[in-house]
């Protein structure tokens, strides 16, 4: 792959400050930024160059920070998810690459862990759609593609040596507060295992592209009643975001995993 285009949220700000390309074999030959203008407002974006030694060639990785706003952070329920699918795929990617900031429901998934979307699970949101006068209904039996999942599931598996769940379902409400513990138990039941504020308006959209989509999520709380041993522990969005934070080593491997392929 050639062009990746990412669409970050918490945790994420400084992912191309703090680029960690390890032992990747690429490295950064120019970094740049600027505003994508599309039909539903302007996306401020990022743009890293990317080579290496043994090719000519080079890749390039863009980069949309989903709660940009003017200085401030961006709301989940108020965020604009057309202007920012609208530009990331005005940068004619192979791949879209999704990160969102999740609560674990399912035990095998503790927070410091990176893992993948596989299906969501909506009830709340709003229809959400680029088809307002002309129908168009996007499949979104695998909207995750499986064959991109398996080309990241060496990297995630290698996260630790305890027995992990890598792929999720994840339910979505619109924040900004955080779930209930009964929400969360109702999810649960019905077979979610991480919870999230912004993945499915973002997701639909993404369908709608045709782009491939790759759905990384970061652990980086126990979900509302889920805390093992605690089932009272509060949830505090600033222990949320430096946890996601601390996620983006493992984040930088799965781009340049994708960019091997």
């Amino acid at each position: 792959m050639k062009r990746i285009a990412v669409i970050g949220g918490t945790g994420m700000k400084q992912l191309v400050a703090d680029a960690d390309l390890g032992n990747s074999g690429f490295s950064i030959s120019a970094t740049d930024s600027l505003v994508a203008q599309t039909d539903y407002g302007d996306v401020p974006l990022e743009i890293m160059t990317l080579n290496t030694s043994s090719e000519s060639s080079e890749v390039k990785i863009f980069i949309v920070h989903r709660h940009h706003g003017d200085g401030k952070t961006t709301p989940p329920h108020l965020i604009n998810y057309h202007a920012n699918v609208k530009a990331a795929q005005a940068c004619n990617p192979d791949v879209i690459v999704s990160i969102q900031s999740v609560g674990a429901i399912d035990p095998h998934f503790p927070p410091g862990i990176v893992g993948m979307a596989e299906h969501t699970l909506d009830f709340v949101s709003m229809p959400v759609t680029f088809s307002e006068e002309d129908a168009h209904h996007a499949d979104m039996t695998h909207h995750y593609p499986s064959d991109l999942r398996d080309l990241l599931r060496p990297v995630l598996s290698a996260q630790s040596d305890e027995e992990l769940t890598l792929d999720h379902v994840v339910s979505h409400v619109n924040g900004p507060q955080f779930e209930t513990p009964a929400e969360i138990e109702a999810f649960a039941r019905l077979g979610a295992t991480a919870a999230s504020m912004t993945i499915s308006p973002e997701a639909r959209l993404i369908a709608e592209t045709g782009i491939p989509h790759v759905g990384l999520i970061a652990s980086s709380n126990w979900a509302a009643g889920k805390t093992p041993g605690d089932a009272n522990a509060a949830i505090d969005h600033d222990s949320v975001e430096a946890k996601a934070a601390d996620m983006r080593g493992i984040i930088w491997q799965c781009l340049t995993s994708l960019l091997k392929n």
